[in-house]
């Protein structure tokens, strides 16, 4: 990320002159706290890297960390120098890497909607049952401002959660599930659940989304690590059947126990 010096007087590093020959025997170069290389970052490393806080004149800092090599010596390899420190810069080739190094934060503070779950049957089902439900979530698009840059983000649902609201927590796992017809209401799916008490439940789901960003129009890179997002709770009564039988039907005795319009057991 460019050729630094070390200048004794200031006591910090600073881009090199290309015109001016060093007499340090040393080369330097910072790369991010976190960057693994390319567009990945090491997620748990975000959450505790160094925190560089605006200074008083108003530069931005970004957490890098410093290597160096032999100068002039050919094959010579980057080693760690230093670090991790702040990096106040404000040249214009800096804004990548600060962007970079808080795209995640601001992926995780985008109002992203995590899909709405669907019950079948609902809103009642049956104690023991098996009760589909599935996850309805799209792929979402926002543009954000940046330093000053447009930053084009990209949400898409790769990994779903499941709370069934009794205790029963299943995911993260990349089936949303999906509807079925009634008449196969009641099948195992990769997302139903059959409830062991009656009561009321409270489901919530869970979107993990994967994330790309695009500077000023620029290529689309990887958003390190995944944002997660809860959807609204669905509600679910879930009700116990009984197997009765009766000397008349319905059409006979419009109010025997069973008929419609009169009430079940719960």
């Amino acid at each position: 990320m460019g050729g630094h010096t070390w200048d004794a007087e200031r006591k910090e590093f600073v881009p090199a002159d290309p015109h001016v020959p060093s007499t340090d025997p040393n080369e330097y170069k910072y790369e991010l706290q976190c960057h693994l290389g390319g567009g990945d970052f090491d997620t748990p490393c975000l959450a505790r890297q160094l925190d560089c806080k605006d200074r008083e004149d108003g530069a931005k800092g970004i957490p890098v960390m410093w290597l160096s090599r032999p100068r002039g010596v050919p094959g010579a390899v980057w080693a760690h120098h230093s670090g991790p420190t702040c990096l106040y810069d404000p040249k214009p080739e800096d804004l990548l890497p600060r962007i970079a190094a808080d795209i995640q934060r601001q992926f995780q503070n985008l109002p992203v909607n995590a899909g709405r779950v669907v019950a079948q049957p609902s809103p009642n089902t049956l104690r023991g049952a098996e009760t589909n439900f599935y996850a309805e979530a799209v792929e979402q698009q926002f543009d954000i401002t940046m330093l000053g840059q447009k930053v084009h983000v990209v949400a898409t649902p790769v990994q779903y959660t499941w709370n069934y609201g009794d205790g029963t927590v299943f995911g993260p796992q990349p089936s949303m599930g999906g509807q079925l017809p009634q008449d196969r209401w009641g099948e195992k799916t990769r997302t139903s659940h059959a409830y062991a008490t009656t009561g009321d439940f409270q489901v919530i789901l869970t979107t993990s989304f994967q994330g790309t960003y695009s500077v000023n129009a620029g290529p689309p890179l990887p958003i390190p690590g995944q944002g997660q997002f809860s959807a609204p709770p669905q509600g679910i009564s879930v009700w116990r059947s009984l197997t009765r039988n009766y000397a008349d039907d319905c059409n006979t005795n419009p109010q025997g126990q069973g008929c419609p319009g009169v009430g079940a057991l719960r």
